[in-house]
């Protein structure tokens, strides 16, 4: 059974009962980063229950808006449910696979999940999809993990205390220059930015808008362009692994993202190093036609 984060935080306090340098604090002096380490463990636990079904025979459905899912969404879904709950017991759950209620609302905690982000690269037999994870407090993530199964990448984020991919730290790319740089995002989204922007490269799409994100954190990409139909579940996660990097997600307009409101859906979005990210939202607001 995982332990729960007073368990885990009371191991790591010294004898004083002042948490361990280097560790961020949180209120109560709970300590994050022993709590991000487990929920690592618990994401790959939930990733090697996805790969081993990969690539065989699944049933597969299509819920509202043509959204495919099948049967591993739910069995990772309850993977996650059970054992999260046993690591943050009083925390609220929203997931793309569960039914949603009002409960979480009140939850100063809760739980966002998507348990296959880019489920139909993973019916289709494609890497790019992953396990997303964070854990939100004040509306805004403090813990995230995405596990990316195919390629056994895992990236973890605390708030205060930087990311890592594979335990090591990463970094958005730098400056503020929109030529030559790589910009992945929504094919017509890009077609009309092109027309205004300076010559930049387009690299194969990442289906998975939660690891598309994770590759702007551990800078592979400069930027990253999100459409108008996100949720909470495809970004919270992703967008502490940005921030923790030195980058930033907002909406075009610079606004930082609030989650586990009522509503859970999201418009465009623009993710990058931060000098490169103020660049960039500029030049959309000036041309606010492309948003369309």
């Amino acid at each position: 059974m995982v332990k729960s984060w007073r368990t885990i935080g009371k191991v790591l306090r010294d004898p004083e009962g002042a948490t361990s340098r280097g560790l961020v604090n949180m209120r109560r002096n709970e300590n994050l980063l022993p709590l991000v380490t487990v929920l690592g463990g618990i994401v790959r636990e939930a990733g090697a229950l996805a790969r081993a079904a990969s690539g065989n025979s699944v049933k597969t459905w299509v819920k509202e808006h043509n959204s495919p899912v099948s049967e591993v969404d739910i069995a990772v879904n309850q993977l996650l449910k059970e054992r999260l709950a046993a690591l943050v017991p009083e925390a609220g759950w929203l997931s793309e696979e569960s039914e949603d209620g009002p409960a979480r609302l009140a939850a100063s905690r809760v739980w966002i999940v998507d348990p296959i982000d880019g489920t139909r690269s993973f019916i289709a037999g494609r890497p790019d999809w992953a396990i997303s994870v964070a854990l939100v407090e004040a509306r805004r993530p403090i813990l995230a993990a995405l596990y990316a199964p195919v390629s056994e990448e895992l990236f973890l984020a605390a708030a205060g205390a930087g990311a890592t991919r594979n335990g090591t730290p990463v970094k958005a790319t730098a400056g503020s220059t929109i030529k030559g740089t790589k910009i992945a995002g929504p094919r017509a989204l890009l077609d009309r930015l092109a027309a205004v922007a300076p010559a930049f490269t387009v690299p194969p799409r990442i289906h998975s808008l939660a690891l598309r994100l994770a590759r702007v954190a551990d800078g592979t990409l400069d930027v990253a362009l999100a459409g108008n139909t996100c949720r909470d579940w495809d970004l919270a996660a992703a967008d502490l692994l940005v921030h923790e990097a030195g980058g930033a997600l907002t909406t075009i307009g610079g606004t930082t993202l609030a989650y586990n409101g009522a509503s859970t859906a999201h418009g465009f979005l623009v993710a990058a190093g931060l000098g490169r990210h103020q660049a960039l939202t500029v030049l959309l607001r000036n041309h606010h036609d492309l948003l369309r």
